[in-house]
């Protein structure tokens, strides 16, 4: 990944966007989208768009949402330590002894997630799961009014994790799910907006989809798309522990390529199109089986008014809704060229019913 780009995606990881509070990554994005494409707009949900040849067939929309699990305050207490409860799903044990940086009233405010030692805790507890509800966040006030000049209900955090290099094209963050799949599309889009489609292509960053794939819904609603393709994250299994889980999800490996689901949630004619344009451009690429609606955005658009045509590109990804999530630069680019190829090669003449032409005994 050159320079600029790499650059361009850490401004997205740097940003703080709990689902619901999605302002400043969707500024960062439309900023940057705002090179290259037609024209740019947010909805009243918070969804942020770049379209490029507004008017062409069919209207494709690419979605990738750019929330992330957080934190919200719920309570301020007599000495001012802040309860909280999560956004979005956590593995709560992550939680304590965390840094975390909370949205105030007047900027970003630093804390930490205090637990109660565990020198104090007796056997039966230090055997039990840690519940939220028995954590805190100190943010250093003296008492409840100091903390609360500076801090009010509702307001968002997220753990203190930056963006960084490791070896072998690996970079680790908070956040990558899905803040990735944004990066993604809008990409996607960029590389299009230089191959003069003759679809329509609405690139969205999408919001609240850690809450119940909801920003997805309201803007496929709007675009009201024929062909809709998430991008998301999925979970490598080529790293300690996960051996066992291949059964169920697959053999996926950083640094192989994208990921092309397959089942229900995905239109034949579209995952066929993606293998044979990843085989065309010398593009790796990994299959996964989808029994079921999936847990993203994918889910969403194809089920808005009538049904949409609906494909799901993924990124493997370590460490899934931790702090420290880990993904591979390869893996972006090469599915923001499989989106734009294959896109590049939809027209008002093709055809995505299902149809049993489409399958062979090979």
């Amino acid at each position: 990944m050159n320079k600029e780009r790499l650059e361009f995606l850490r401004r997205c990881m740097e940003t703080v966007c709990p689902s619901g509070f999605e302002e400043e990554m969707s500024h960062v994005w439309r900023t940057e989208a705002n090179r290259f494409a037609d024209r740019t707009w947010v909805d009243i949900h918070g969804n942020s768009f770049a379209v490029i040849n507004e008017g062409g067939v069919p209207r494709v929309m690419l979605a990738g949402h750019a929330d992330e699990i957080g934190l919200m305050v719920t309570y301020i207490d007599k000495d001012g330590f802040l309860s909280f409860t999560g956004i979005g799903g956590w593995d709560t044990q992550i939680l304590p002894g965390q840094r975390a940086w909370i949205q105030g009233k007047k900027g970003p405010i630093l804390g930490v997630i205090g637990r109660k030692p565990i020198h104090l805790l007796d056997e039966e507890q230090r055997k039990k799961p840690v519940k939220v509800e028995d954590l805190w966040i100190d943010i250093g006030a003296k008492n409840k009014n100091e903390a609360a000049s500076l801090v009010q209900i509702g307001d968002p955090a997220v753990l203190d994790y930056g963006f960084a290099k490791l070896r072998n094209s690996l970079i680790v963050g908070r956040g990558f799910d899905d803040r990735v799949g944004a990066f993604v599309v809008l990409e996607a889009a960029r590389l299009l907006s230089a191959m003069k489609p003759k679809a329509a292509v609405y690139a969205v960053a999408t919001v609240q989809e850690e809450i119940g794939l909801r920003g997805a819904r309201t803007s496929a609603f709007g675009i009201d798309p024929q062909v809709g393709i998430a991008v998301d994250v999925c979970h490598a299994t080529d790293s300690p522990g996960l051996s066992s889980e291949k059964k169920k999800l697959g053999d996926l490996s950083m640094g192989k390529g994208p990921v092309i689901a397959r089942g229900p949630n995905i239109n034949p004619a579209l995952f066929k199109l993606f293998v044979e344009t990843a085989k065309k451009e010398n593009i790796s690429c990994q299959i996964e089986g989808a029994p079921h609606g999936t847990g993203t955005d994918a889910n969403a658009i194809q089920l808005t008014r009538a049904g949409v045509a609906t494909g799901l590109i993924s990124i493997p990804n370590r460490y899934m809704h931790s702090p420290c999530e880990i993904v591979h630069t390869g893996d972006l680019e090469n599915s923001a060229k499989l989106i734009a190829h294959a896109v590049a090669k939809l027209s008002e003449e093709t055809n995505l019913i299902p149809h049993s032409s489409l399958f062979s005994p090979s």
